[in-house]
């Protein structure tokens, strides 16, 4: 069957180690635009983290699409939103209340890519999130916030033992009913229970019209396996996890010898 889309995580995957685009990954993908495929980023950042890249891979218009926030946001490249599964109050009350007892670093994003902490003693991870998606950084607790104030999704993050330590009671906490996964060493994430990339990316197949068999996605991490159980074709990184790579029907190089330009040479285009 014709790819007719491919659906690309971000860190580790679409960027080498130094967090750069190759010259090799920006021809793949222009090829494959030129060639009317779709090429939807797939990520855990928001909308501003990920502009940068689409404006380097010349990805643009309503009629091209990204998936953001783990799935929980599906929008076209110029914002239009596609659909949205937010994370009510409540929830973000008490995560913020877990953090603070357990003494884990804690953020969230909004739908408009601000990032949220109530930590006084900010995580250079949250810093270096801020940094990354051009968002800033709020410091709040939930009582300063709307009584309506919503969140895409909620982070625990830092040092990774710390987050192996906690995950387990996290996911007794939180896990009957929001959606938590290790998106990476330093995240420990919490969303909307219907959000996962591999949902979203059903649910944009289907207003495209296209067939799981259509559709190619490529990652390395745990929060990728959803994306590679609905597609037709499969892609793990050769720098991803063991876990990616059994879920992957074939593994590419690594992000940083070109194995994303040549998994989109050999499968996706003509």
């Amino acid at each position: 069957m014709t790819i007719r889309l491919i659906a690309l995580d971000i860190d580790d995957t679409l960027l080498n180690s130094e967090g750069k685009l190759l010259a090799s990954t920006i021809t793949a993908v222009e090829k494959a635009v030129a060639q009317g495929i779709k090429v939807v980023l797939c990520t855990g950042r928001p909308l501003a983290g990920v502009a940068p890249y689409l404006k380097a891979l010349h990805i643009d218009g309503d009629d091209q699409y990204v998936i953001t926030y783990n799935g929980a946001v599906i929008e076209s490249v110029a914002g239009r939103v596609v659909s949205k599964h937010l994370v009510d109050n409540a929830d973000y009350r008490k995560m913020t209340a877990f953090g603070q007892e357990h003494h884990v670093p804690f953020n969230v994003l909004d739908e408009d890519s601000n990032i949220y902490t109530a930590d006084r003693d900010v995580n250079w991870v949250t810093v270096v999130q801020g940094w990354e998606n051009k968002a800033g950084l709020l410091i709040r607790d939930p009582e300063e916030l709307p009584a309506d104030f919503q969140i895409t999704k909620g982070l625990f993050v830092g040092d990774p033992k710390q987050l192996d330590a906690v995950e387990p009671l996290v996911e007794k906490t939180f896990g009957d009913h929001l959606y938590v996964i290790r998106a990476g060493e330093y995240f420990l994430e919490l969303m909307n229970p219907v959000v996962n990339k591999g949902q979203a990316l059903k649910d944009l197949a289907k207003i495209l019209k296209l067939d799981a068999s259509e559709v190619m996605a490529c990652g390395d991490e745990k929060n990728d396996l959803p994306m590679f159980d609905f597609v037709g074709t499969a892609v793990a990184m050769g720098n991803g996890s063991d876990e990616a790579k059994a879920h992957a029907n074939y593994v590419t190089g690594t992000n940083d010898e070109g194995g994303l330009a040549a998994a989109i040479e050999k499968y996706a285009l003509k």
